[in-house]
């Protein structure tokens, strides 16, 4: 009789393998970019509505000028100055101010207040490391969103400068074009945590931020006229200005006499045109002064402000550094 041999119990079926999907960040900084993704996309959307604008106001004006004939046929001036280019102008002047307020000043200060700070730093990671990937994500962010915006509206306004309502030394144009939105938003985002790691307040460091950003924006309006030396012109009395200077930005106007002698605007302002050709004559003024800054020193003038801000920049962030470590949050 032949015994049957019992098969062997079939071995359990190995688990199938887990596949995870690879992610950019991982670590420390995937934490900080969970922990503030509703304000990256809000900021990152707002960012994306004024690139698409931009761009639509290009063509449209584009568009516009083919129509009328230009550069061929004058065209009204200013061409562009209604309600969605004012928006526009208006949005790129508060972006820095705006990142300053919601970005920069809730960065340290939010989790200052509501003890999440002291809670990460009590774990495996040093109160450096945890500030470092704060900042990197909060200055991240404020470039993604200026270095776009600035470079397309440099786009938009430069090949049609000539028919736009602001002149380009204004602070609707100058800091908001070329390397100024970047570094403005970069600074002014500095402030903003600055003010919120010494405040310890989410509320306070927002308002404080707020009020210092204005500050900041109406003592850059002193400076900006500062960034590069100015020029002198002389030209014949009672002549227009020649057209190679119709860019240029008057900063002050003399008249002059022919040995290189200046005398204010108002000299010889006198009741009667006799009193003031006499006043000429025995003065010897022939001519007039200007003092100005030239459009082709905006690109200097811009790289020179921008360098300047990225310097206040380095300080504070250096500052907020030294003091997280050395101090307990």
């Amino acid at each position: 009789m032949t015994a049957t041999v019992p098969a062997a119990p079939a071995a359990p079926a190995a688990p199938a393998a887990t596949v995870s999907r690879p992610r950019l960040l991982r670590g420390l900084p995937w934490l900080v970019a969970r922990q503030h993704r509703a304000t990256a996309l809000g900021v990152l959307a707002a960012a994306a509505v004024g690139c698409a604008l931009l761009v639509q106001q290009r063509f449209a004006l584009a568009g516009l000028l083919d129509r009328a004939g230009w550069p061929a046929k004058e065209v009204p001036q200013p061409v562009v100055g209604g309600s969605l280019h004012g928006y526009l102008t208006l949005g790129l002047s508060a972006l820095p101010v705006a990142l300053a307020v919601f970005v920069g000043a809730p960065l340290i200060s939010g989790d200052q207040e509501q003890g999440t700070a002291q809670l990460v730093t009590t774990q495996s990671v040093t109160r450096r490391q945890w500030l470092l990937a704060k900042l990197t994500w909060c200055y991240s962010l404020a470039l993604l969103a200026a270095v776009p915006l600035g470079l397309l509206h440099t786009w938009y306004w430069e090949p049609h400068r000539s028919l736009m309502p602001h002149e380009w030394i204004e602070g609707a144009v100058f800091d908001s074009t070329g390397p100024m939105l970047p570094a403005f938003a970069l600074f002014l985002t500095a402030v903003g945590v600055t003010v919120g790691l010494l405040t310890r307040r989410v509320f306070v460091a927002m308002t404080a931020t707020f009020a210092l950003a204005l500050a900041v924006e109406m003592a850059w309006d002193r400076v900006r006229t500062e960034l590069a030396p100015s020029r002198m012109f002389t030209y014949p009395l009672d002549t227009d200005l020649p057209a190679r200077l119709s860019e240029a930005y008057e900063l002050d106007r003399w008249v002059g006499s022919a040995d290189g002698r200046l005398y204010g605007w108002g000299s010889c302002a006198e009741e009667t045109e006799a009193a003031s050709e006499a006043c000429l004559r025995e003065k010897g003024i022939v001519n007039d002064v200007i003092e100005y800054l030239g459009y082709d020193q905006m690109p200097a003038m811009q790289w020179t402000g921008a360098g300047i801000l990225l310097g206040g920049t380095v300080l504070l962030t250096a500052f907020v550094v030294v003091r997280v470590g050395r101090r307990p949050l």
